[in-house]
C-alpha cells in the first residue's frame, strides 16, 4: 500500500469511492435517502491536509480534512480538524488496515499544523473502521441520525397544545435555549457552549430560514422544537430534507408524549410541503438526548474525535 498526499487530481477517484461508501451504508439503513453526488472534495484537497492510498494504482482509500480551526466542537480552546461523511472512504476489503496507514500519515500532517484535535465521522454501521480508530484512541462524541418524514405512533397529551411559531415570536422560545445551555454543562456532558444573545438567536433563526414549533400547556409554553434547512451532513443541501437544530422539554412534562406529539406537528407541515427525512444530530455524551433520539431515528454516523497532547509540539529539552 502507498499512501500519498491528496490532491486535485485524486477528486474523481476519491468521490466514486465515497459515494460507493455511502450506497453500501444506504443498503444496510434503507432510511437514508438516496444521493446523486456526494461532498464537494475541492476545499478539502485545497486544504493540503489529507491523505490518499493505492494499491497497484488503484485507490482504496482517502482521508481528508478542511483548514484547522480554532476551538474545536465550540467547547475547547483547542485547535481541530474534522473529516465529516463523504471526505473520507476506503475500499470494503481490509478497511482497518487502510485507514490505519492513512490516519498514520495524515495525522502528522495535522499536528504540524497546530491542530490536535482530531475528529472524524464514521458511519454507524461501519464496524471495522470504528474499531480501527478506537485503537489510535479515539472515542465516540456525537451522532448523527435520520428518519422517513413519517409520524411517531403516539396519542396526543391531554391539555396540551401544538403550533409552529411565527419568526416575531421566536424570542418565546429563547429561554429553553438558555436552559439547554445549563444542561450541556452538567455530568457527564460537561460542553460549555457558547450562548448567544436572544435578539442574536431571532437574527439567526430568521436569515437561515429556521423554523420553529412549540407546545403549550395551559397557556404556557413547556416545550420547542427548531428545525434547519443546515446541518451538519452532506445530505442537507437536499431540497427534501430538513434538520432539527434544537429542542427542550421542560422536566415536568416529561415522559408524557410531549415532544414525540410536537415532533409529529412538525412532521405533519413538513410531509405535506414535499420533505421526505428528518434528521438530527446529537451528543452522545448527553445520555438524556442519546436515549431519547435513538428511540425514533436511526443512528447512520458515529463522531469519533481524540484529544492529541499539546506537550508534543514543545520543543525537545535536549
Amino acid at each position: 500500500m502507498t499512501i500519498v498526499d491528496f490532491t486535485p487530481s485524486h477528486i474523481p477517484a476519491a468521490s466514486a469511492l465515497a459515494l460507493a461508501d455511502y450506497r453500501e451504508q444506504q443498503r444496510r439503513l434503507p432510511a437514508l435517502p438516496a444521493v446523486e453526488e456526494g461532498l464537494d472534495l475541492a476545499p478539502f484537497a485545497a486544504a493540503g491536509l489529507g491523505v490518499a492510498a493505492f494499491e497497484g494504482g488503484r485507490m482504496v482509500g482517502f482521508l481528508s480534512v478542511g483548514p484547522p480551526f480554532d476551538n474545536a466542537f465550540g467547547s475547547t480552546r483547542c485547535r481541530g480538524v474534522f473529516s465529516p461523511m463523504g471526505a473520507h472512504a476506503a475500499a470494503s476489503e481490509g478497511r482497518g488496515p487502510v485507514y490505519a496507514a492513512m490516519y498514520q500519515r495524515a495525522a502528522a500532517k495535522w499536528v504540524r499544523a497546530g491542530a490536535l484535535s482530531h475528529a472524524v465521522a464514521l458511519y454507524a454501521q461501519g464496524e471495522e473502521a470504528q474499531r480501527q480508530f478506537f485503537q489510535y484512541g479515539f472515542g465516540l462524541r456525537c451522532v448523527d441520525a435520520i428518519r422517513p418524514m413519517e409520524p411517531i405512533d403516539c396519542p396526543p397529551p391531554k391539555g396540551y397544545s401544538f403550533f409552529e411559531l411565527p419568526p416575531a415570536q421566536f424570542s418565546s422560545v429563547y429561554p429553553f435555549e438558555e436552559l439547554l445551555d445549563r444542561h450541556f454543562r452538567e455530568s457527564p456532558t460537561f460542553m460549555a457552549r457558547p450562548l448567544e444573545s436572544c435578539d442574536a438567536f431571532c437574527l439567526s433563526c430568521m436569515a437561515e430560514g429556521d423554523r420553529c414549533f412549540a407546545a403549550a400547556f395551559q397557556g404556557r409554553l413547556c416545550a420547542y422544537l427548531k428545525l434547519s434547512a443546515k446541518g451538519e451532513t452532506f445530505l442537507s443541501p437536499s431540497p427534501r430534507y430538513r434538520h432539527i437544530t434544537g429542542a427542550f422539554c421542560l422536566g415536568e412534562h416529561r415522559g408524557k408524549g410531549v415532544v414525540q406529539t410536537l415532533l409529529n406537528c412538525a412532521i405533519q407541515s413538513l410531509k405535506g410541503e414535499g420533505y421526505t427525512h428528518l434528521g438530527v444530530d446529537f451528543e452522545s455524551i448527553n445520555p438524556t438526548a442519546h436515549a431519547f433520539w435513538c428511540k425514533y431515528f436511526s443512528p447512520y454516523t458515529h463522531g469519533l474525535v481524540r484529544r492529541v497532547d499539546e506537550r508534543i509540539l514543545d520543543p525537545l529539552p535536549f
